[in-house]
């Protein structure tokens, strides 16, 4: 009998079976990166040679555009020259508040936002009231002078009034904390703008009655500390917040 001849097998055309390997490797290794970079920050530099490793720098992906990020290669070292710039001020304020002697009722806090100038009710307003008092001027323009220094003079400013927890008793004008909350921080800002020639583009005044209160209100001091107005200098990021 004659041997039957073995077929004989040819590949097909095409590239050959381990690049389809290849391929589904690399794709999710640019997956990963992607991921990565969603999750985190990253050198902009370091990633832009990633990527362009990615676009025809291995052959792998030819044709591909360029990503162009948008990206401060030195956004730490910039946000430090501000938490610099605002440790001077803080510094500035610190001196002049305790000059005036009054460092039990002016408080300056350095924090997330940016510097707070923090002060008890007692110093602008009478209880119940939401009219600055006269005595006040000399601190609120002595204060308007640093704010206006050149350095700062595009800062934008927060004039936030808060209050205690306790209602307040037959008023009109103010049937409740919302109201004088409200009233204090406007007040103030209208003096700051018409009378200390602070520009009102960069000024706004919220009051937020006694929801964000900075000591329980449960004794007579505590509650003297959450009732008071707060001058917040913002930091560059949030002032790209402000409407």
């Amino acid at each position: 009998m004659a041997r039957k001849k073995k077929k004989e097998t040819k590949e097909g055309g095409g590239a050959p079976l381990w690049m389809t390997t290849y391929s589904d490797m690399v794709t999710l290794l640019l997956a990963f990166f992607v991921l990565l970079f969603s999750m985190s920050e990253i050198d902009a530099e370091k990633f832009r040679s990633i990527m362009s490793s990615f676009q025809g720098g291995t052959g792998v992906m030819q044709g591909g555009k360029n990503i162009d990020l948008d990206i401060d290669p030195n956004p730490i070292d910039k946000e430090f020259e501000v938490d610099i710039e605002l440790a001077g001020l803080q510094e500035d304020l610190e001196e002049y508040v305790d000059t005036l002697g009054l460092g039990n009722s002016v408080e300056i806090v350095l924090e997330e936002r940016g510097i707070i100038i923090r002060f008890m009710d007692k110093i602008f307003f009478d209880s119940g009231s939401a009219v600055v008092k006269e005595q006040s001027f000399e601190i609120l323009d002595s204060v308007s002078d640093i704010l206006n220094k050149e350095e700062f003079q595009q800062r934008k400013i927060k004039v936030e009034g808060h209050t205690d927890s306790d209602r307040i008793l037959s008023s009109v004008k103010f049937p409740t904390n919302w109201e004088l909350s409200s009233a204090r921080a406007t007040n103030v800002l209208r003096y700051l703008v018409e009378k200390s020639n602070i520009s009102g583009e960069r000024i706004s005044s919220s009051g937020y009655s006694y929801y964000r209160n900075i000591a329980p209100n449960d004794s007579p001091e505590n509650k003297a500390k959450n009732r008071r107005v707060d001058l917040v200098i913002l930091k560059d990021i949030f002032q790209e917040l402000e409407p």
